[in-house]
């Protein structure tokens, strides 16, 4: 596993996750969020943000 810089791992669960909504709309938000979590190994405090940015919530002050 390599070094990225702060915040990559984020970039590439957004990425991933609208990626996977094209291709796979019946999948639920939350459930690919689930999955970017696991797959990018991201905190619970950017799970949080992602699951809020995908739903299209207000994710005021970003990560």
């Amino acid at each position: 596993m390599s070094i990225q810089p702060e915040g990559e791992d984020i970039r590439k669960a957004v990425k991933w996750i609208s990626e996977q909504r094209l291709s796979n709309p019946e999948k639920k938000p939350d459930a690919l969020v689930g999955e970017a979590g696991m797959k990018f190994d991201l905190s619970p405090k950017n799970v949080d943000f992602l699951g809020r940015l995908a739903r299209g919530e207000e994710t005021e002050g970003g990560l």
